[in-house]
């Protein structure tokens, strides 16, 4: 007689003790997983404090799936109004997804969140998406034999399975690059470079000194909303707001690398930010060996191994519009891979990443620099 199958539990996120299982449930997950590097379980936990910026637009709920008294899954519905605004629908998101190898459990987790977004008045869900895509999102789906690199997804091959099997249908596929920093510049880059440099424009590092470093943040702000104006594949942003913005360049601003965050100013335009580079060392290089905590110990050992990084992730390569024809992204570039390493650390390689798949300027843009793909990830659709 086959046994009886134990029945699922979903449950909400109420107590202290269901905090602790939400965050324990990676480790079960993804226990002896050589790829898998554990984030920072204070930064993942801070995403659910009342004071995240996100809570003045948006909202969301945490559920938890049980079985047998053991949790097996988590599954985090939010509805993000400034989404909504951008793109005229109502989309609602799925994030912070783990589940054990269970179609069944994946299922509960997912209609649960269907539901709970049906509810108020979705009528298309889209994940994985970590309340907004300048948070960890998409789902890993080629390129699973590589490490992850900072703040970027990996997941069990099975998660996109599970969706597929369910019913979801691709949103949009992007892609990540992989660049070889011991290999001469191109031509291209080192053109780009002397075109925008006879411009008029200016290029330097981004300000070291707190006061300075923030004026420098507040103008990247709207200059990261410029250079996506008019731009059909800034597809699911919704741009973060000046407290949000600032609230992460903050928390990055002790893990820069000075000579890795490049900007171009106008001085004919007193000064103004038309564009910049932002690159970060890989410090999942460093979070593998911590677990996942911060303390005592795990500062010790951060303070160790940090000083082994050897390669980076660029997170941001961005123009104004108007300075594109004068070649700023490809002499950032070009900056990047020449005067990065000046006084400090070398990098071997760096990841580009992630770009949508069919963001094509950017995409021919860092061709042009030698990277090639490397690994491809996916974001999910469903009509609700």
């Amino acid at each position: 007689m086959p046994a009886v199958r134990s029945q699922i539990e979903i449950r909400q996120v109420a107590t202290p003790q269901d905090q602790q299982a939400f965050l324990d449930l990676p480790d079960r997950i993804y226990h002896g997983d050589p790829h898998w590097v554990p984030p920072l379980r204070s930064s993942v936990a801070e995403n659910f404090a009342p004071d995240n910026p996100f809570f003045a637009y948006g909202e969301l709920e945490r559920f938890l799936a049980v079985r047998d008294g053991q949790v097996v899954g988590r599954i985090v519905p939010a509805i993000n109004r400034r989404l909504i605004e951008s793109e005229q629908l109502q989309i609602g998101l799925f994030g912070f997804f783990e589940c054990i190898e269970d179609l069944a459990v994946a299922q509960a987790l997912l209609e649960t969140a269907q539901q709970w977004l049906r509810e108020r008045g979705m009528t298309l869900v889209r994940g994985p998406i970590n309340l907004s895509t300048d948070q960890r999102c998409l789902f890993l789906v080629e390129g699973f034999d590589h490490l992850p690199m900072f703040n970027t997804a990996y997941n069990p091959p099975y998660y996109p399975q599970f969706l597929e099997t369910l019913g979801w249908h691709t949103g949009k596929d992007a892609v990540a690059y992989l660049m070889d920093l011991d290999i001469a510049p191109t031509q291209v880059l080192k053109r780009g470079y002397d075109v925008a440099a006879k411009s008029g424009l200016n290029f330097r590092r981004i300000h070291a000194d707190p006061a300075q470093y923030e004026a420098d943040c507040r103008q990247l702000h709207q200059l990261s909303i410029g250079s996506y104006a008019g731009r059909g594949w800034a597809w699911s942003y919704s741009p973060p707001t000046e407290a949000e913005f600032l609230n992460q360049a903050r928390q990055l601003r002790s893990l820069l690398d000075p000579n890795g965050v490049w900007v171009a100013e106008d001085p004919a335009k007193d000064h103004q930010l038309v564009g910049t580079i932002i690159s970060i060392p890989d410090y999942n290089l460093v979070l593998r060996h911590l677990n996942g905590r911060l303390d005592w110990w795990g500062k010790l050992k951060f303070l160790w191994y940090r000083q082994f990084i050897d390669q980076a992730r660029v997170m941001l390569i961005a123009s104004l519009p108007e300075y594109r024809r004068k070649m700023v992204p490809l002499a950032l570039i070009y900056l990047l891979l020449t005067e990065g390493g000046q006084g400090g650390k070398q990098y071997r390689r760096a990841e580009l990443s992630w770009i949508w798949e069919d963001n094509w300027p950017s995409r021919k843009l860092i061709e042009a620099s030698g990277a090639k793909v490397y690994k491809t990830y996916r974001v999910y659709e469903k009509a609700l």
